[in-house]
């Protein structure tokens, strides 16, 4: 007899009875496994989720879905702007650019489950390869933009990456050249051809600017959909569950290499629905500034996520993080959310001219990714005008500390 059925056979019986009796508990189909302090013998595993008691009922969607759905309610409405870069699309526009791209990508050779990279600040195209992925069955990898050629071998091997898109520079940042110390057969190759020693998954390179050796252009892949590819596009959406995957984040590497978490459709969906509901979102037009990274979640999950979900319209002030760049934009776009870390609010609060800003249209917000100082909170709260603060390492609101 093993040490778990000794265990078992010890119980009384009514214990017994208890635990085979668990897994019909409100909340757990019959013949689930519950997380117990005495492994049960008699019960096999036939459910991943066990779902306690809610008062709001978990989302089935794929992001697809969600963001098809909000086109639906708000096609005019402004989804995106990207300040520096002079971008603004509504949804209407959006989905249409999506649906464009996910065909592209199909059409490069591109398939359901393949892995592609977006290694990039932010900028419009982030957000499209996020949607258009999605759509096409496709794993996005969010890629640090400031990851040098050793980070970025460990990164699109560790999850075998098949495509990498970014824009040719950014600050001191070479993409191309920093990608040919990986991949110097780059060079030599033809469009999607790509055949490395060191990077054996990765055929297709996709730059945002500069038409470089080995690579398509973005507008190559916006137009090298057709209605074949369409046609493609749309049966593949067919066969996406909400269980799959569609995004790998990976952690910072402080404490070694850096490790990647595979995020589900259901795992963003939901978040971004809840962090929507805890923010008030309501389905009027709310205008969140976004200077956080799009590589990091709160601008990718609580910022595009939330918009695809709740219709609320994503404001970028610069592609990488400025604090006189972020006030400019809640006061000029009349922001009423703001997004962002301690130390960029922090940054934002010490700019020489901050009084100079209209911060009036804000309301509310979110800090996270770090403990904020309690000091921090309350400038942040009266003197940015966001009473409405809410920190996302446990989403709850904090206006008790002013009291």
């Amino acid at each position: 007899m093993g040490m778990a059925a000794a265990r078992l056979a010890a119980l009384p019986r009514s214990g017994v009875t208890l635990l085979r009796l668990a897994g019909g508990r409100r909340g757990a189909p019959p013949g689930s496994a519950l997380h117990m302090g005495v492994p049960s013998a008699s019960l096999r595993l036939t459910n991943s989720y066990i779902q306690g008691t809610t008062d709001i009922p978990l989302l089935t969607k794929t992001a697809g879905q969600c963001l098809d759905e909000t086109v639906e309610r708000f096609p005019d409405r402004e989804a995106l702007v990207f300040c520096r870069d002079g971008v603004r699309k509504t949804f209407a526009q959006l989905k249409e650019e999506v649906d464009q791209a996910a065909a592209g990508l199909l059409a490069l050779g591109l398939k359901k489950g393949d892995r592609l990279g977006m290694w990039s600040p932010n900028k419009y195209e982030w957000v499209l390869m996020q949607f258009a992925t999605a759509q096409a069955g496709i794993i996005l990898v969010s890629v640090n933009p400031a990851y040098q050629a050793l980070e970025l071998e460990f990164v699109i091997s560790k999850v075998g990456c098949k495509a990498l898109v970014f824009p040719t520079q950014f600050k001191t940042q070479k993409y191309y050249e920093i990608l040919k110390q990986s991949c110097p057969e780059i060079e030599t190759s033809s469009p999607g051809g790509i055949k490395s020693k060191r990077l054996p998954n990765l055929n297709i390179v996709i730059t945002l600017d500069a038409k470089l050796p080995g690579t398509f252009h973005m507008d190559e892949v916006m137009q090298a959909g057709d209605s074949s590819h369409m046609k493609q596009l749309r049966a593949v959406q067919q066969t996406l569950s909400c269980n799959e995957p569609i995004n790998i984040q990976f952690t910072s590497g402080t404490t070694g290499s850096p490790k990647g978490a595979t995020l589900s459709h259901r795992n963003i969906v939901n978040n971004a629905h809840l962090i929507g509901l805890r923010l008030g979102f309501t389905g009027q037009e709310y205008r969140v500034a976004l200077p956080a990274p799009l590589y990091h979640c709160l601008s990718l999950v609580g910022g595009c996520m939330v918009m695809a979900l709740h219709g609320s319209s994503c404001i970028f002030s610069s592609p990488s993080f400025e604090g006189k760049a972020a006030l400019e934009a809640v006061s000029r776009e009349k922001c009423s959310f703001l997004y962002g870390t301690p130390t960029m609010f922090i940054d934002m609060l010490s700019q020489p001219d901050f009084d100079s800003y209209d911060l009036s249209s804000l309301r509310g917000g979110v800090i996270a990714g770090s403990p904020v100082p309690p000091e921090v909170m309350k400038m942040a709260m009266t003197k940015m005008h966001m009473p409405e603060m809410v920190m996302s390492e446990k989403i709850e609101k904090v206006d008790s500390i002013l009291r």
